[in-house]
């Protein structure tokens, strides 16, 4: 959680980086496991070479889940009102993902006061994979 105080945020404050680990296989069958996502793009080479791409590649909801991470590392999840994503590009096998997010709006909306977040995910190189928005109430 941030040591930023609510009363303390403005336009352009940043979110503390999320850095994870690069997506392995491992991780892959893990979350197919976890959440019952078994299409075998994500967990079948074999297959997913078939459907003619290079390996298995992270699941998209893998991915907002660590959008959501990121958020509520800054914020508690009772915070959040809001959250939609954009799959801009598939996340390979090798990607180690980053995560950022800053604070792009400060309004009032049904009693409270609330934060506008731009937020992303790109890969080790730079490469935009997740683009997001969140809106986060303010204690």
């Amino acid at each position: 959680m941030s040591s930023v105080s609510p009363s303390q945020v403005e336009v352009g404050h940043t979110l503390p980086t999320l850095r994870l680990p690069a997506v392995d296989r491992t991780m892959l069958a893990l979350f197919a496991g976890a959440s019952g996502d078994h299409v075998p793009l994500h967990i079948d080479t074999d297959f997913a070479r078939r459907a003619g791409m290079p390996d298995v590649f992270a699941h998209g909801m893998l991915g907002m889940a660590w959008v959501g991470r990121l958020i509520t590392g800054w914020a508690p999840q009772s915070a959040l009102r809001s959250l939609s994503v954009r799959f801009v590009a598939i996340t390979h096998l090798g990607n180690q993902p980053v995560l950022t997010g800053k604070v792009v709006e400060l309004l009032e909306q049904e009693g409270e006061r609330r934060a506008r977040l731009e937020v992303q995910m790109a890969n080790q190189y730079g490469q935009i994979k997740i683009l997001g928005e969140a809106l986060v109430a303010l204690a």
